[in-house]
């Protein structure tokens, strides 16, 4: 459980890398505009706020990979950064776009959910 568990961190690690290079390299691009539904006006006048989101989400998937890295004795690491996520996943529903449940708050519930139960398992 607990591979399957860290396979799922991993996953959401690389998620937020995905978006840190849409929201700091991507946003007045083609990729960026589809993703975020903006403008080309609206990208430019946000392209700078858009890239300190990113950077933030490159910290979160920072804090994912270190847990990875430290192993068994990670679990606190993953499980801090995973709530991360989904508070911050549960913010933007709540003001930016429902999808960021199902890119976010989802991926990070499975990924507590099943750190947990690794853990009581193990």
């Amino acid at each position: 459980m607990s591979l399957i568990a860290n396979v799922v961190v991993g996953l959401v690690g690389l998620i937020h890398v995905y978006i840190l290079v849409l929201e700091m390299f991507l946003w007045d691009k083609p990729a960026g505009l589809r993703a975020f539904g903006q403008t080309p006006a609206s990208a430019a006048a946000t392209k700078v706020l858009a890239a300190n989101q990113g950077l933030y989400n490159g910290f979160l998937a920072a804090g994912l990979f270190w847990g990875l890295w430290l192993g068994p004795e990670g679990f606190g690491v993953k499980v801090f950064f995973l709530l991360c996520v989904f508070v911050a996943g549960l913010y933007g529903a709540a003001t930016a776009s429902r999808k960021i449940l199902f890119v976010q708050v989802l991926p990070a519930t499975i990924g507590l959910v099943l750190l947990f139960l690794g853990r009581s398992m193990g």
